[in-house]
């Protein structure tokens, strides 16, 4: 069998809220909204994994996340993404760099249809810029599945991986 697999970060549930709160902030524009349950930070996708590479992306995860602490995100903005594409493809929230994983945080808020955004005068089109101030601590690495459904995709931990304390 084969999965859709990722790594990812998973949000608690107060900043999933707050995060959601923002899908009524631009009503105008032609995008589809990440249901709040689905978001997530992606460390890595890795698309369609068999059962026996999903053992070793279990292990390999397991080994990453047991040499690494602890550590905070804070998410300092709301924007188009990803960075200087345009037409922009989604809405992201974004954070600052994470040094020990060599990555900036982003969070995919919507998805915009590209289609029906082009047909907006760029003029006209709303300015997404809010600055936001969110933190919190990551004490785990999920291993997760995509499992794309007529309503969208629904994601499910395969696998917990603890950080260290």
């Amino acid at each position: 069998m084969r999965h859709r697999i990722f790594i990812a970060i998973n949000l608690p549930q107060d900043i999933k809220r707050e995060l959601s709160l923002y899908q009524g902030k631009w009503p105008e524009l032609p995008c589809r909204w990440t249901k709040k349950d689905n978001l997530h930070i992606t460390l890595e996708f890795l698309g369609q994994v068999s059962d026996e590479e999903l053992l070793k992306v279990f292990q390999d995860t397991e080994e990453m996340a047991s040499k690494r602490e602890f550590f905070s995100i804070t998410l300092n903005k709301i924007c188009y993404g990803p960075p200087k594409k345009m037409p922009p493809r989604m809405i992201w929230a974004t954070g600052e760099k994470l040094e020990e994983l060599d990555l900036v945080p982003h969070i995919t808020l919507a998805r915009i249809k590209e289609w029906e955004f082009r047909k907006i005068e760029p003029e006209e089109r709303p300015e997404v810029a809010e600055e936001i101030n969110l933190t919190f601590e990551v004490d785990s690495i999920e291993v997760m599945e995509s499992v794309l459904k007529r309503g969208g995709p629904v994601y499910n931990i395969l696998k917990t991986c603890p950080l260290k304390k």
